[in-house]
């Protein structure tokens, strides 16, 4: 099996399990998974040709001069992400994503106008797969429900389950 992550995954049976503020890169067709997100965004990539997959699970959209994890942020996790699956494979003309998360989990009034942290994590996300030319393929964002992420890398299948809002398959 061949994974790429920033840090140790854990794999069990055909799984990886993608921490927060981590990602993983797939070749292998097991399954990619990820829980709690919230507010947190979690990026799915998927090249049908090759069957090479990433999973990120981001906490904030933008990163920082002084960041240490590229994976804790939306930018720089969807960048580092993208740049992994071209190295184990994938073509980056053939790349497309499916986004999750992103909810607004606590009721407070934003005084900056700047938006919820998981409404400007799908605003970082889709503008930063934009600019890599990934298309948007499906979302499942927004909401005030938590989520976790399965994400099958033999048919880029990416199953979400919230105890609030029910199974569905993107």
């Amino acid at each position: 099996m061949q994974v790429y992550t920033t840090d140790t995954p854990t794999a069990t049976s055909g799984r990886v399990k993608v921490g927060i503020a981590d990602f993983a890169v797939d070749s292998d067709g097991n399954t990619l998974t990820t829980s709690g997100l919230g507010s947190c965004i979690g990026v799915a990539l998927y090249d049908p040709d090759t069957g090479v997959s990433g999973l990120a699970h981001a906490m904030l959209p933008e990163s920082d001069s002084s960041a240490s994890n590229p994976a804790k942020y939306a930018d720089t996790g969807i960048e580092s992400l993208f740049s992994e699956m071209q190295d184990a494979g994938a073509n980056p003309d053939r790349i497309v994503a499916k986004l999750a998360g992103g909810s607004k989990m606590f009721d407070f009034t934003s005084t900056n106008g700047m938006g919820s942290i998981g409404e400007r994590n799908v605003d970082t996300a889709r503008k930063t797969l934009e600019q890599l030319g990934v298309d948007v393929v499906a979302m499942d964002v927004g909401g005030d429900h938590g989520r976790s992420l399965e994400l099958d890398a033999a048919t880029g299948d990416l199953r979400i389950r919230s105890a609030n809002a029910g199974d569905k398959i993107l």
